[in-house]
């Protein structure tokens, strides 16, 4: 009798109309993410209107290190970066005649420049939106102002540009002075924690190296183990990345999570992928051919047949196999201007869902506007495909990478 009971049991739990149960009680779970490693960050803030989102990835990240380094919780400012770079970026347009556009635009290079060249300050000392009584940036106004500006003296027919009789381009006061009413004047001198300091004697009290830094990528129009100008527009600076094979790539996100680093991340936020991340917190790549299934553990019935729209919207639901490209791949997506340079962001952790995809744990800077108050899981195979190029501390390599970029 119990035999015969057991036997009935398992013939339940084996029929199809069983697993079918099973199968939509997992897929009505939605995502269901379990932390494997996460590194500490600092909260999460808002850019709000304005495109400066390099500035408070990188900063974030800058943070996240102080974190590391056992120096506690910083808040720093960038609106103090971001006027910097601002007058930076309006110098190099007029020199190139406008061949380097001006915007609001940047790159992780340019907070590692900045902190190194200018020094850094704390939030308290030149907030974002106070001079037009908001806590949030807002700098549409203010580019329309300086774009016009900048664009009149690098574009224009003047012959000769005018100085005042310090021997300074008019132009850039005129213009450092709309940026000091719109953002703040940046100090020369200030008081924190009953210490006073000047911006670069506060940066060298936090033990931080700007040499330390290192920018890498994968792509294959530049020789591997060799550093070059990454060709975005926002890289005006003309920032140089070290370029290694995909694999080796991937490999450096690991290597530094699991060494308790985070990490500067870059990437295209135009793919469709990423956009579902907005609502339902997350991104991912999902393998859109099933005769690509095989061997993902997938269940081919479920699949065959199935157009790739039908499986991108069963991707917005729930997890489905991931998309792994090759090096070729992503360079076609590169050349073909389908991976573009949209947006900076900090991976601190690595997470899996309850199929085994793996992600990478993200902290954005668009306010508390999801489930995980501004944080999101971007999948792994997302960021193998989409990531422009990262910016990690150089211990955070594997060792075999440092040594073969002759890194010390």
């Amino acid at each position: 009798m119990k035999k015969t009971l057991i036997l009935a049991v398992a013939a339940l739990l084996c029929s199809p109309s069983f697993a079918k149960k099973e199968t939509k009680k997992s897929e009505d779970e939605g995502y269901v993410f379990s932390v494997v490693k996460e590194n500490p960050v600092t909260s999460v803030k808002n850019q709000n209107r304005a495109g400066t989102c390099w500035c408070y990835s990188g900063l974030g990240f800058i943070e996240a290190e102080l974190l590391r380094m056992g120096k506690g919780t910083y808040d720093l400012s960038e609106m103090y970066i971001v006027s910097k770079t601002y007058a930076d970026r309006a110098k190099a347009s007029v020199r190139t005649h406008g061949d380097v556009s001006f915007s609001q635009g940047g790159s992780f290079y340019d907070v590692i420049y900045g902190m190194k060249t200018f020094g850094l300050v704390p939030e308290e000392q030149m907030r974002p939106g106070v001079m037009y009584g908001d806590t949030l940036s807002d700098h549409s106004e203010l580019s329309a102002l300086t774009d016009a500006m900048v664009n009149a003296v690098a574009k224009g027919k003047l012959k000769k540009l005018q100085k005042n009789k310090e021997g300074e381009m008019m132009w850039t006061k005129a213009l450092q002075a709309v940026h000091d009413i719109y953002l703040g004047s940046c100090p020369s001198e200030f008081t924190y924690k009953g210490i006073r300091y000047t911006p670069m004697s506060f940066y060298q009290s936090l033990g931080l190296n700007a040499d330390d830094y290192v920018s890498i990528t994968s792509y294959t129009h530049h020789p591997f183990w060799e550093k070059f100008v990454l060709e975005i527009q926002d890289n005006w600076r003309w920032g140089q990345s070290y370029n290694i094979p995909l694999d080796d790539f991937m490999r450096v996100f690991d290597s530094a999570i699991y060494r308790g680093y985070t990490i500067a991340w870059g990437s295209d936020v135009s793919e469709p992928g990423f956009r579902l991340s907005a609502k339902r917190d997350f991104c991912v790549l999902p393998e859109t051919d099933a005769a690509n299934m095989r061997g993902l553990g997938s269940d081919m019935a479920h699949w065959t047949g199935m157009s790739a729209k039908a499986i991108s919207e069963e991707a917005a639901k729930h997890p489905t196999p991931q998309r792994w490209v090759t090096q070729e791949e992503r360079q076609e997506g590169y050349d073909n201007w389908e991976t573009t340079d949209d947006h900076g962001m900090l991976i601190y952790g690595i997470a899996t869902d309850q199929t085994g995809n793996e992600y990478y744990m993200v902290k954005n800077s668009w306010g508390d506007y999801n489930t995980y108050h501004g944080m999101f899981y971007a999948s792994k195979a997302f960021v193998r495909y989409k990531t422009m190029n990262i910016v990690v501390h150089k211990d955070a390599l594997p060792q075999d990478i440092k040594d073969k970029l002759g890194i010390k």
